[in-house]
């Protein structure tokens, strides 16, 4: 069996595969202060709750954007499974050409979403990453990554405002009835999620004009099924398309 681990800023996410399906998952916070002592009770966990065989992990591979998380979960399925993991950067190989100023610096989160949505649907493709920052990039239908936006994500967008508004009240994501509020909160959840929406929107729109290509538009991200209801585009919602091009990069670099 084949574990990956996404370790984001807020969430780690593990995945179990199993000839090449996922059979089980589990989000974790994600916590820079954790040993691997730590790490490795939580794996055991995971693997205690599902009634898992750890010695039947005989592949590991891990993206992390958090780089002291990295070592110690590293370490922590070591000490569990006694597998060495593979890590997302330069020197694996992902089958997607990295068409941008300094490839070394996109990160392994991004290749291995933007490696499993070309996978499964081919170019060209907008791929939509709503978590702690929104990022959305372009493949073409060659495989080849172009680059993208990074914006505020939409938790942290609503954290700041509820924060700098002294008199504005903590809201869920909760889409309004309809767009103009007329209550406080309801004008919150307007300007937050269909505001969200329509800048996906109007970005989609522009990739598309710059490129002069129709896309598959696929998102992913806690957040995305928040917001994606409320675009007008046609946005397909992949929750473990990340998990799934770290499988994909697995194979394409297995011994």
């Amino acid at each position: 069996m084949l574990l990956t681990a996404d370790v984001g800023n807020t969430n780690i996410k593990l995945g179990l595969f199993g000839k090449d399906e996922l059979r089980y998952k589990m989000r974790f916070n994600t916590n820079g202060k954790m040993t691997a002592d730590e790490y490795s009770v939580m794996l055991y966990t995971f693997f205690q709750i599902h009634g898992i065989d750890h010695t039947q992990v005989d592949g590991s591979i891990i993206s992390s954007v958090v780089p002291k998380v990295t070592q110690p979960l590293l370490d922590a399925i070591e000490l569990v499974t006694g597998v060495r993991s593979m890590v997302i950067g330069p020197g694996l190989k992902s089958g997607m050409a990295l068409k941008i100023d300094r490839p070394e610096t996109l990160g392994g989160d991004i290749v291995c979403g933007c490696v499993g949505a070309f996978e499964k649907y081919g170019g060209p493709l907008i791929t939509v990453f709503m978590g702690t920052a929104t990022v959305i990039t372009y493949v073409d239908e060659h495989c080849a990554y172009h680059g993208g936006v990074i914006a505020p994500g939409v938790g942290i967008s609503l954290d700041a405002l509820t924060s700098g508004g002294a008199l504005l009240p903590a809201v869920d994501l909760q889409t309004p009835k309809k767009i103009i509020g007329t209550n406080t909160v309801d004008c919150m959840r307007s300007g937050v999620v269909i505001g969200a929406a329509c800048m996906l929107d109007g970005m989609i729109d522009r990739f598309m004009a710059e490129t002069g290509k129709s896309c598959r538009i696929i998102a992913t991200g806690g957040l995305a099924k928040n917001i994606i209801p409320s675009c007008t585009h046609d946005i397909v919602y992949e929750e473990n398309i990340i998990l799934d091009g770290l499988r994909s990069i697995f194979e394409k670099n297995r011994k």
